[in-house]
Protein backbone atom coordinates (compact mmCIF):
# COMPACT_ATOMS: atom_id res chain seq x y z
CA UNK A 1 0.00 0.00 0.00
CA UNK A 2 1.45 3.46 -0.65
CA UNK A 3 0.78 6.75 0.70
CA UNK A 4 -3.05 8.36 0.48
CA UNK A 5 -4.59 5.09 2.27
CA UNK A 6 -8.68 5.72 2.85
CA UNK A 7 -9.67 5.46 6.37
CA UNK A 8 -12.31 2.90 4.72
CA UNK A 9 -9.28 0.64 3.27
CA UNK A 10 -7.24 1.32 6.38
CA UNK A 11 -10.11 0.02 8.40
CA UNK A 12 -10.31 -3.32 5.84
CA UNK A 13 -6.97 -3.90 6.17
CA UNK A 14 -6.60 -3.69 9.50
CA UNK A 15 -9.99 -5.29 10.72
CA UNK A 16 -10.06 -2.19 12.91
CA UNK A 17 -13.42 -0.21 12.52
CA UNK A 18 -13.79 3.13 10.90
CA UNK A 19 -15.20 4.26 14.47
CA UNK A 20 -12.51 2.72 16.77
CA UNK A 21 -9.92 4.31 14.23
CA UNK A 22 -11.29 7.82 14.83
CA UNK A 23 -11.63 6.61 18.87
CA UNK A 24 -8.17 5.78 18.72
CA UNK A 25 -6.91 9.10 17.17
CA UNK A 26 -9.33 10.81 19.35
CA UNK A 27 -7.18 9.20 22.43
CA UNK A 28 -3.88 9.44 21.02
CA UNK A 29 -3.08 6.05 20.31
CA UNK A 30 -3.33 6.47 16.44
CA UNK A 31 -1.69 10.11 15.37
CA UNK A 32 -4.56 12.27 13.27
CA UNK A 33 -3.67 11.56 9.54
CA UNK A 34 -2.72 14.31 7.13
CA UNK A 35 -6.20 15.31 5.26
CA UNK A 36 -6.52 15.54 1.44
CA UNK A 37 -7.99 18.55 -0.14
CA UNK A 38 -11.85 17.29 0.19
CA UNK A 39 -10.58 16.91 4.15
CA UNK A 40 -10.62 13.18 3.95
CA UNK A 41 -8.08 11.25 6.36
CA UNK A 42 -4.88 10.26 4.25
CA UNK A 43 -3.69 7.29 6.07
CA UNK A 44 0.19 5.33 5.67
CA UNK A 45 1.27 2.16 6.07
CA UNK A 46 2.98 2.87 9.39
CA UNK A 47 -0.49 3.91 10.22
CA UNK A 48 -1.81 0.25 9.00
CA UNK A 49 1.15 -1.36 11.02
CA UNK A 50 0.42 1.04 14.59
CA UNK A 51 -3.34 0.11 13.51
CA UNK A 52 -2.49 -3.81 13.22
CA UNK A 53 -0.55 -3.14 16.50
CA UNK A 54 -3.47 -1.85 18.32
CA UNK A 55 -5.75 -4.73 17.02
CA UNK A 56 -3.67 -7.53 18.53
CA UNK A 57 -3.01 -5.74 21.90
CA UNK A 58 -6.29 -5.71 22.15
CA UNK A 59 -7.49 -9.14 21.36
CA UNK A 60 -5.06 -10.03 23.67
CA UNK A 61 -6.66 -8.31 26.23
CA UNK A 62 -4.12 -5.44 26.90
CA UNK A 63 -5.77 -2.74 28.29
CA UNK A 64 -5.42 0.53 26.45
CA UNK A 65 -2.95 2.17 28.88
CA UNK A 66 -0.74 -0.67 28.47
CA UNK A 67 -0.80 0.09 24.85
CA UNK A 68 -0.11 3.45 24.84
CA UNK A 69 2.99 2.30 26.81
CA UNK A 70 3.58 -0.39 24.51
CA UNK A 71 3.59 1.66 21.36
CA UNK A 72 5.96 4.16 22.80
CA UNK A 73 8.49 1.21 23.45
CA UNK A 74 7.83 0.29 19.73
CA UNK A 75 8.51 3.45 18.56
CA UNK A 76 11.90 4.05 20.52
CA UNK A 77 13.24 0.39 19.81
CA UNK A 78 16.37 1.09 21.03
CA UNK A 79 15.50 0.94 24.62
CA UNK A 80 15.31 -1.80 26.87
CA UNK A 81 12.14 -4.22 26.59
CA UNK A 82 11.81 -4.24 30.33
CA UNK A 83 9.05 -2.39 30.73
CA UNK A 84 7.69 -4.33 27.70
CA UNK A 85 8.39 -7.59 29.28
CA UNK A 86 6.20 -6.52 32.88
CA UNK A 87 3.32 -5.02 31.17
CA UNK A 88 3.18 -8.45 29.47
CA UNK A 89 3.88 -9.81 32.92
CA UNK A 90 1.48 -8.57 34.69
CA UNK A 91 -0.98 -9.29 32.10
CA UNK A 92 -0.01 -12.93 32.13
CA UNK A 93 -0.76 -12.87 36.11
CA UNK A 94 -4.02 -11.09 35.56
CA UNK A 95 -4.97 -13.94 32.95
CA UNK A 96 -4.06 -17.00 34.85
CA UNK A 97 -5.93 -15.33 37.98
CA UNK A 98 -8.74 -15.05 35.86
CA UNK A 99 -8.99 -18.70 34.39
CA UNK A 100 -8.56 -19.60 38.04
CA UNK A 101 -11.29 -17.55 39.00
CA UNK A 102 -13.41 -19.11 36.16
CA UNK A 103 -12.22 -22.82 36.73
CA UNK A 104 -13.68 -22.42 40.17
CA UNK A 105 -17.17 -21.39 38.79
CA UNK A 106 -16.73 -23.85 36.60
CA UNK A 107 -16.69 -26.26 39.19
CA UNK A 108 -19.57 -24.89 40.79
CA UNK A 109 -21.88 -24.96 38.20
CA UNK A 110 -21.25 -28.32 37.78
CA UNK A 111 -21.91 -29.45 41.06
CA UNK A 112 -24.53 -27.59 41.14
CA UNK A 113 -26.16 -29.38 38.45
CA UNK A 114 -24.89 -32.63 38.85
CA UNK A 115 -26.36 -32.21 42.71
CA UNK A 116 -29.70 -31.63 41.41
CA UNK A 117 -32.10 -34.60 41.07
CA UNK A 118 -34.43 -33.69 38.61
CA UNK A 119 -37.27 -33.71 41.29
CA UNK A 120 -39.13 -30.96 42.96
CA UNK A 121 -37.54 -27.71 43.37
CA UNK A 122 -37.81 -27.88 46.78
CA UNK A 123 -35.04 -30.31 46.68
CA UNK A 124 -33.39 -28.74 43.85
CA UNK A 125 -29.47 -27.95 44.59
CA UNK A 126 -29.54 -25.00 42.43
CA UNK A 127 -32.21 -23.58 43.96
CA UNK A 128 -30.71 -24.30 47.68
CA UNK A 129 -27.04 -23.65 46.72
CA UNK A 130 -28.08 -20.19 44.90
CA UNK A 131 -30.48 -19.34 48.02
CA UNK A 132 -27.24 -19.81 50.79
CA UNK A 133 -24.04 -18.40 50.50
CA UNK A 134 -22.20 -20.54 52.79
CA UNK A 135 -23.12 -23.38 50.51
CA UNK A 136 -21.57 -22.00 47.30
CA UNK A 137 -17.86 -22.95 47.36
CA UNK A 138 -16.93 -20.46 44.89
CA UNK A 139 -18.28 -17.91 46.73
CA UNK A 140 -16.90 -18.83 50.00
CA UNK A 141 -13.49 -18.93 47.97
CA UNK A 142 -13.64 -15.89 45.95
CA UNK A 143 -15.89 -12.99 47.89
CA UNK A 144 -14.06 -11.05 50.24
CA UNK A 145 -15.79 -11.24 53.76
CA UNK A 146 -16.72 -8.04 55.64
Amino acid sequence: MSQGITIGNVSQASGVKVPTIRYYEQIGLLPSPPRTEGNRRSYDERDLERLTFIRHSRELGFEIDEIRTLLSLQDRPDVSCEDADAIASRHLADVKQKIASLTALQHELERMVEGCSHGRVEDCKVIDILADHGKCRFHADHVPHL
